[in-house]
């Protein structure tokens, strides 16, 4: 923990220049309640202050609520008020008529630097989230039959109307082109193994049928005789299981299984290329681009006319029943994605219960039918604000002002209120204390924004390394020392080049592109030799070895005509050996070699 401490002493330093004020005071601090409190201390209390001191942001001043972790000093906290000072008053706690916008950033970047680091949640955190978890399950399951959707129906229909209409029409004329993704699978099957599929649930047959979306055409007919299909009460639930996400509580994802998560990603691939087609909708959701709400979040922040809000457990809150009624005028659609919807899930005390959300984080298809949900809950908010219906023109009009990735949204903020309550009637919990729309400070899709300028932060993924052995912290440190450069912090960047130093012996001057586990300088590059005229440095680059996992006969056939289907959809085809090798690598190791200084 000491280099973790010394680390952040460096920043600390470096921001109180850049800010013409003195950090001694808060250094103290941070090394004593670190040494009580453990890495508590920093990965816990630092991120809890910068959530009281956004909230204070937005509301424009400093009580008693907030800060209940630290001394006060007058109206502000002891700890960082040399920063504090120049963002709120002094003396009343009130934000300034201008306030710092470096000083709200170092204090941003010094209380958040290790809320995202890479460690394990304590047991009883773990827990704690998966009693949530259930919780979460038993309120949406309770609200079952309590909404009214008239509204919804109407909205859904203005919204999405052509769009599932023409999904609609594909899944009715078989146009389903199935893919495995990469990700685990709750049936343990990874990789080629994925190809070789001897279950099946019934329920998949009537829209994916086995002999056509796993054989490789029906002259292996015969095959279907060793196939187990299965009976819905004899299904393979989804695994729940918790990966890292902070130290505070850990994510909680459903792992499918693989003739699920096969079948979801047909579905997928309809939804995301319909979408893409249409320009309206496309403006306000998408599924792989984040910049167009980061683009909005800082336009609010300047402007102070739109609004971000963020959602508690929104995988979670969407129910079934909400999903059933935004597909209810598509049969083939809507049967098709109920089809290949896991019904149950298996959680960690070998339990299994009967799921009443549509889907957790780990379907393919929980982004896609989460977003649509929002989309169609914002307009009726607008709706229900206007007190008219709405047209085609209006969703036009706010086509610009309107978006959806993931559960962070942007929306105008003359409705803001209405939104709120429209999301929240259908089972959805908006995140008030990363929701903003009263002050300038706005945040969205890893960017936040104070009055147009970016005030976004490094943070710290892992711990750093002490050894050659330590791969994955050396590939993480590299990254959050180019990371510190790049945001001006170079006195930290430096600090960490004499850690990497003494552990690679080689760590040269590269370019941001090259693959070289190098450092970034604007000093300029000097090739230690040029090989086939390329200039080249030594240095250490990533080596990952993809696992040993064959497959031959008709599961080979059947991955060999999916690619073709790959190609001819743009999509990028797999390396030569990929029938014996395939799979996520199961470690990542670095080799010293000559590599180029960029690409």
């Amino acid at each position: 923990m000491k280099s973790l401490t010394s680390l952040w002493n460096s920043i600390a330093k470096n921001l109180a220049m850049r800010c013409c004020t003195s950090a001694h005071h808060d250094i103290n601090t941070v090394e004593v309640r670190s040494k009580n409190e453990g890495l508590s201390f920093l990965t816990i209390t630092l991120p809890t202050f910068a959530k009281d001191f956004e909230l204070c942001l937005e509301r424009g001043y400093v009580d008693n609520t907030v800060f209940l972790s630290f001394k006060k000093n007058r109206s502000l906290p002891a700890f960082l008020s040399g920063f504090s000072c120049l963002v709120f008053d002094r003396g009343t706690g009130v934000l300034l008529d201008e306030p710092s916008v470096e000083a709200i950033q170092a204090i941003r970047q010094l209380t958040l630097l290790f809320s995202k680091i890479l460690l394990d949640c304590s047991p009883r955190r773990e827990a704690r989230a998966f009693r949530e978890f259930v919780e979460c399950e038993k309120e949406v399951e309770a609200s079952r039959g309590t909404r009214s959707y008239e509204q919804f129906e109407y909205i859904r229909t203005l919204l999405f109307g052509s769009i599932f209409s023409k999904i609609d029409s594909d899944i009715y004329q078989g146009n389903l082109l199935p893919k495995h993704g990469p990700g685990a699978t709750a049936d343990a099957k990874y990789g080629n193994q994925k190809f070789h599929q001897t279950t099946w649930p019934c329920r998949l047959e009537p829209y994916f049928p086995y002999g056509e979306m796993v054989l490789p055409n029906w002259s292996y007919w015969e095959q279907i005789g060793e196939v187990d299909f299965l009976e819905p009460g004899s299904e393979i639930p989804v695994k729940v299981i918790s990966v890292p996400k902070t130290m505070k509580t850990p994510r909680i994802i459903a792992v499918e299984p693989t003739a699920m998560q096969y079948a979801q990603q047909a579905v997928l691939r309809l939804i995301v290329d319909t979408v893409a087609g249409e320009k309206t909708i496309h403006r306000m959701i998408s599924f792989n681009d984040q910049t167009p709400n980061q683009r909005l979040a800082r336009e609010g922040s300047r402007f102070r006319d739109l609004a971000t809000l963020d959602l508690s457990e929104a995988s979670d809150r969407v129910s079934c029943e909400t999903v059933s009624h935004l597909l209810s005028s598509h049969r083939h659609f809507h049967d098709a994605v109920m089809a290949c919807r896991s019904t149950r899930a298996r959680l960690p005390d070998d339990s299994v219960r009967e799921l009443s959300k549509f889907a957790s984080m780990g379907s393919a298809l929980c982004f896609p039918m989460e977003a649509a949900v929002f989309l169609v809950a914002i307009f009726v908010g607008i709706q229900e604000d206007l007190e008219r219906r709405l047209v085609r023109s209006d969703v036009k009009h706010y086509s610009h002002r309107v978006r959806v990735f993931g559960d962070d949204i942007v929306v105008p903020k003359e409705h803001v209120r209405s939104v709120i309550r429209s999301l929240e009637y259908f089972g959805l919990k908006v995140n008030g204390r990363k929701s903003f729309w009263n002050g300038k400070f706005r945040e969205s899709c890893g960017k936040e924004y104070y009055d147009g300028t970016d005030v976004s932060i490094v943070r710290v993924r892992r711990v750093l390394p002490e050894s050659r052995r330590d791969v994955q912290e050396i590939i993480s440190a590299v990254s959050l020392r180019n990371q510190l450069f790049l945001a001006g912090l170079e006195d930290t960047a430096y600090l960490l080049d004499r850690r990497m130093l003494g552990i690679l012996r080689h760590f040269p001057v590269v370019e941001e592109s090259s693959p070289v586990l190098g450092r970034i300088s604007y000093s300029g590059h000097i090739p230690s030799k040029l090989i086939h005229s390329i200039p080249k440095v030594k240095g250490w680059m990533i080596r990952s070895k993809i696992p040993v996992n064959e497959i031959d006969d008709w599961p080979a056939l059947r991955k060999c005509l999916s690619l073709m289907e790959m190609r001819e959809g743009g999509e990028i085809a797999t390396s030569p050996d990929h029938l014996r090798r395939s799979g996520r690598p199961r470690a990542v190791d670095i080799k010293l070699g000559w590599g180029p200084l960029g690409y």
